[in-house]
């Protein structure tokens, strides 16, 4: 074992060292090293990398690492949370390197599998939290329940890998191989690490290094990797090929299962190719609503699906539990955007899609749930779809309303589902301010709360000056309370872009 010292192909003034113990850690492209102090690693290039691959790695550490991370400090210091992203270029002996910081410590397993500690102290691949094998009591790979979270953090999970590659492609990159191998996550902290960003795709200047990783390969990609890569035919990784694997994770986080791998059969042929029909030139939703034909998990599960319940059951977990703004983009994805890329949902619509469906959160009411979070369907009876447990309260549902001009309030398609102790934000009243990376710590707050008090529900105001009571026409004073009645109209903000909501009692 020995500590070796590289230099900065950038800045000669910059050096690094890492310890070689002769058996370095082997990615698909990569030979990797730790430093000394494992705040970062050395990575090798196995191949030779040609002058343009020595260019796109300088500018991913210098022009864009700048562009990201230190022009605008509130969504810069957000993004390296989020990304593993080089910092610097080094070569020895011919060859090439990057240097990347060490992921946070909560991306290893503390515990990983339930019955032994094989997965102890590898990385939380998302592969590991993707599928319904890994969740299974009756399953030897179970995860460990405190390596899991619960349903609500995949939530969160979704939504910052959704802004990961908003960023991406708002700078006009893309990532090119997003997939459960390339993204970290951790259920626990709610938070995810996307890798491999050496690989970034730069339009008509830097072509993709591979076509993908199998299960989240586009199908128009999958479909012509067999013409010449300068056939203009050929469709390569992209911004558009993105957006489907980021819906497939997406889904794959929220329901378990893969949206494509069904039972579709093709007759006798090789597994290769029929790997390919069935996520390239034949790839069909498995949840398609008038095509039934690929509804059938036995490929994927084996003959006994009970194991894998309730994932393994459309009639108890089809994809419309996910909620309404998510239903609607799980179509554009997987129906009318699968063989038509232009039709497929953007990040940003994933981001605000998600954020939208987190309030219509309701907490299961049997303790012992494993997923311990539903969203409200707006159902005649709600119950959990996991456990099939009865919701055993009234439900307060906001409406929210804009004022589209003087005195004319527009729907906003925007609802606000309400629980005992759930909170008001800022962003709840007032459309001007978007929940995203950019929220200053000020508008995180919460300015009130929503309680079942002696009875009845009532909306707790902490810091709203002008909220007021628009059917008896009177202000809601900070400090005091407002009840919560079918039909109350209440006004949050008199600002401009402030909102009115309606309330509704469901569940009665």
């Amino acid at each position: 074992m020995s500590t070796k010292t590289v230099t900065s192909i950038i800045n000669s003034s910059k050096t690094y060292q890492f310890v070689d113990n002769g058996e370095p850690m082997r990615g698909g492209m990569k030979d990797v090293y730790f430093s000394p102090d494992k705040s970062y690693v050395v990575a090798f290039y196995r191949d030779i990398q040609d002058f343009n691959s020595k260019e796109r790695l300088k500018k991913i550490v210098t022009q864009y690492y700048e562009s990201f991370f230190t022009r605008d400090l509130i969504s810069g210091n957000y993004y390296k949370e989020l990304y593993s992203w080089p910092t610097d270029v080094i070569e020895l002996e011919k060859k090439v390197g990057i240097i990347v910081p060490c992921y946070n410590k909560n991306f290893f397993f503390k515990k990983g599998y339930l019955s032994n500690d094989l997965l102890k102290g590898k990385e939380k691949e998302g592969k590991w939290f993707a599928s319904a094998k890994f969740r299974s009591q009756q399953s030897k790979s179970k995860l460990d329940e405190s390596e899991l979270g619960n349903w609500l953090s995949y939530f969160q999970v979704c939504v910052n890998i959704a802004r990961g590659v908003k960023r991406l492609h708002a700078a006009g990159l893309a990532h090119s191989d997003l997939s459960y191998k390339n993204v970290l996550i951790d259920p626990v902290s709610k938070s995810a690490a996307i890798i491999d960003i050496d690989g970034l795709v730069v339009p008509n200047l830097f072509p993709p290094d591979v076509i993908g990783t199998a299960d989240f390969i586009a199908p128009e990609v999958l479909s012509t990797k067999h013409l010449n890569k300068t056939d203009p035919n050929r469709k390569l990784p992209n911004r558009l090929t993105d957006l489907h694997a980021l819906s497939v994770l997406i889904y794959m986080y929220l329901l378990y299962r893969h949206p494509l791998r069904g039972g579709n059969y093709f007759g006798q042929m090789d597994t290769e190719k029929e790997e390919d029909l069935l996520m390239g030139e034949k790839a069909l939703f498995i949840e398609h609503p008038t095509d039934k034909s690929n509804q059938n998990f036995k490929r994927e599960y084996g003959d006994n699906l009970t194991k894998f319940l309730p994932w393994t059951d459309f009639k108890k977990t089809p994809y419309t539990i996910t909620g309404p703004y998510l239903k609607e983009l799980f179509d554009q994805a997987f129906i009318k955007g699968l063989h038509n890329p232009n039709n497929r949902p953007t990040a940003d619509s994933w981001e605000q899609a998600l954020i939208k469906t987190n309030d219509l959160k309701l907490q299961c009411s049997n303790s012992k749930c494993d997923q311990k979070w539903f969203i409200y369907t707006n159902t005649k009876t709600t119950s959990c779809p996991f456990c099939g447990t009865k919701y055993d309260s009234s439900i307060p549902v906001l409406d929210f309303f804009y004022q589209f001009k003087p005195n004319v309030w527009k729907p906003e398609n925007l609802r606000l589902v309400v629980y005992n102790n759930s909170t008001l934000h800022y962003w709840h009243t007032n459309r001007n301010i978007i929940r995203n990376e950019r929220l200053k710590d000020s508008e995180k707050q919460r300015i009130g709360y929503f309680s079942f008090f002696n009875n009845k529900w009532v909306l707790v105001n902490e810091k709203l000056p002008n909220l007021k009571d628009v059917n008896e026409g009177k202000e809601i004073p900070i400090g005091s309370m407002v009840e919560l009645t079918d039909g109350k109209k209440l006004l949050l903000s008199n600002e401009e872009g402030g909102r009115v909501v309606i309330i509704s009692i469901a569940n009665n």
